[in-house]
């Protein structure tokens, strides 16, 4: 069995425990079958809306960013409660009722609190890039963009692009006993990467940077292959084809 070609180390997690709300940075992230554990369990849908997108996301009420969650257990986010801390400051209860009567304000339609404890993602559950690309991505915007624009799980120190891991194996930590994803394909990306994480303004400008650029991707899309711990300065290995891991 091949070690893998060490490609770095993990500089950065994050789970969203509220589809569109910010991120959470966590030490630590708990990888499952159905992903990080905890990551986008809970989501606010548009009453009504039997469409197959009924989520209100940031595209619809840029706000949403503004909104920080917190798990009040986060060593159990499956049962723990959740708060959030709005944008003017106040924590509340996730199902606060006026919490859900703010939203419905800022998207113009009523909105409802739903959970699903697998997760609720627009197609695959982990997300990752690297150092590398985002420079790149920096590089051709001609200014630095916020990380937390493009909502990743998992940011790895590397020289290389993620672009080229696709098909491959990720390994991470020593040994053979840690988490392990498939690297399946790039993300596209909307306007959910124009809006500011700290103001919420809109900048088209970054979409026309990503689409003209980089046809339209950043990140690449991944799925476990074995559950495990991802942690800041893990090492990282990759494997370029899955049947010999």
């Amino acid at each position: 069995m091949s070690d893998g070609v060490v490609v770095g180390k993990v500089s950065r997690v994050a789970r969203y425990p509220v589809k569109s709300m910010a991120g959470e940075p966590v030490a630590e992230l708990d990888l499952r079958w159905t992903g990080a554990h905890g990551d986008r369990q809970y989501a606010f849908v548009r009453r009504g809306n039997r469409s197959r997108f009924p989520w209100l996301t940031a595209r619809n009420a840029p706000s949403l960013v503004l909104h920080r969650p917190l798990f009040r257990d986060p060593a159990d986010p499956r049962h723990s409660p959740v708060d959030v801390v709005t944008p003017a400051g106040e924590r509340l209860p996730l199902d606060h009722p006026a919490l859900a009567t703010s939203l419905s304000e800022a998207a113009g339609t009523d909105v409802e609190l739903i959970q699903v404890g697998r997760g609720i993602f627009d197609s695959m559950p982990v997300s990752l890039t690297t150092s590398a690309f985002l420079a790149a991505v920096d590089t051709a915007h001609a200014l630095p963009l916020d990380p937390r624009r493009f909502r990743m799980n998992i940011v790895i120190e590397s020289e290389a692009s993620d672009s080229t891991w696709h098909g491959g194996v990720l390994a991470f930590g020593e040994g053979g006993g840690g988490a392990r994803l498939l690297v399946n394909d790039a993300i596209p990306r909307c306007a959910m990467v124009t809006i500011d994480p700290d103001t919420a303004a809109r900048d088209p400008s970054v979409l026309r940077t990503v689409a003209g650029r980089f046809a339209n991707n950043v990140g690449s899309y991944c799925a476990t292959l074995q559950c495990g711990s991802i942690r800041l300065g893990d090492r990282v290995r990759f494997f370029p084809a899955g049947p010999s891991v």
